[in-house]
């Protein structure tokens, strides 16, 4: 039977993982995902995960320690967090043109400089091209369950790319939830044990990752390309799947009262769930407002976002990080983006905020909507606006 339990959700990725039956974990430590990997070289030590834990020298080294590992077969983890997920930026790229299906947690965090080790979104947007499935979460159950789903994913043989799964550091990272740990047999029958169809074998050597020519490069990452977009498929289904046998539903775009709304605020992450209290509490005030949540980020889930806003009038896009030097936050330049060539859309407005670790409460997000709202009414003397800077 499943044991619901009051536990930090830096463990239960652990639990998670431990579930999973991983083989390998290679990792460097790095706040705020520190207690992701302690607990698990802490179960493989106490005997409770047989699995290969590798303490590396930094998170360059344990990407590429995990492209090995997954190159023969391995069911392989790690985690990272903020300028970790840079330092092993270069090695992403391999693992996904390679189709090495590595899982990796990311409790986000913000990028230097100035140093902060307190949460925004500035990491994964930096990472957003690498070629990675990556799945967005937005409490504690929603880390736990998406762990199991990422390997589902990543190790179908449809697929057979890695697997980020998101989830925001400190606000999420160090926070104790309750949460469902699930049955082992159940997880056992979600998740087979993977096999790898093209395992390094000494016995029947091949070459991998050789130098392309410009005569196949294009052709290369067209096929990277299709694969990725294909894979959405196969997500789908997966949460399908999961829904099934564990009761729980995730979709690429969720909303929350937004039916007849006309007004939406669309949001990642965890600050998802104090947004929907402000849509509750403008509700009560006779405001016509919903929410659009992104869980996947990538592929991008175009088709979902359109039918998601298409009979709202204003869309107010909240952007956790900068894209420094453009005309938007990066989540408002994809959504704008993806609506461009639609002939009934929303007007777009951006707002960022939360950086760098700072709170946005239900007073801000009403804030932040209204905010969104008058931009689109008025116009406004910039492309997006910033919330809560002190001028």
């Amino acid at each position: 039977m499943p044991k619901r339990v009051g536990m930090e959700v830096s463990l239960a990725i652990g639990e998670a993982a431990m579930l999973a039956d991983v083989d390998v974990i290679a990792a460097y430590p790095i706040t705020p995902q520190t207690h992701i990997v302690e607990h698990l070289a802490e179960l493989v030590a106490n005997g409770e995960l047989v699995a290969s834990y590798i303490p590396v020298e930094s998170e360059h080294s344990a990407m590429s320690a995990c492209l090995g590992s997954a190159a023969v077969g391995a069911r392989t983890f790690t985690a990272t967090a903020g300028q970790g997920l840079e330092l092993m930026h270069e090695v992403l790229f391999v693992a996904a043109s390679m189709q090495l299906p590595v899982v990796m947690t990311v409790a986000n965090r913000a990028l230097s400089g100035p140093l902060s080790v307190w949460g925004d979104h500035s990491d994964v947007m930096a990472a957003r091209d690498v070629g990675w499935i990556q799945i967005f979460t937005e409490n504690g159950q929603e880390v736990f369950d998406n762990v199991l789903c990422a390997f589902r994913i990543a190790e179908d043989k449809k697929v057979l790319l890695p697997v980020m799964v998101h989830l925001d550091g400190f606000h999420l990272s160090h926070m104790i939830e309750t949460i469902l740990i699930e049955d082992k047999e159940k997880v056992d029958k979600f998740l087979p044990e993977n096999d790898y169809p093209l395992p390094l074998d000494p016995k029947k050597p091949v070459s991998m990752g050789t130098f392309a020519p410009p005569i196949i490069y294009s052709e290369a990452k067209k096929a990277q390309e299709v694969n990725l977009q294909k894979s959405k498929d196969v997500v789908i289904e997966c949460w399908k799947e999961f829904n099934t046998i564990f009761g729980r539903q995730y979709k690429p775009v969720e909303t929350y009262r937004s039916e007849d709304a006309k007004t939406l605020l669309l949001t990642m992450g965890s600050f998802s769930e104090t947004a929907m209290a402000t849509i509750d509490k403008m509700r009560d005030d006779g405001q016509s407002v919903g929410l659009v949540r992104l869980r996947l980020w990538r592929p991008f889930p175009t088709k979902e976002l359109r039918e998601a806003v298409q009979n709202a009038e204003t869309l107010v896009v909240f952007d956790r990080a900068f894209s420094l030097g453009g005309q938007s936050g990066p989540v408002c330049a994809e959504v704008r983006s993806a609506l461009y060539n639609e002939t009934r859309k929303p007007k777009v407005t951006n707002v960022i905020g939360g950086l760098g670790g700072r709170d946005v409460t239900v007073a801000g997000f009403e804030e932040i909507i209204k905010k969104g709202v008058a931009m689109a009414r008025k116009g406004s003397k910039q492309e997006f606006e910033i919330y809560g800077v002190r001028e």
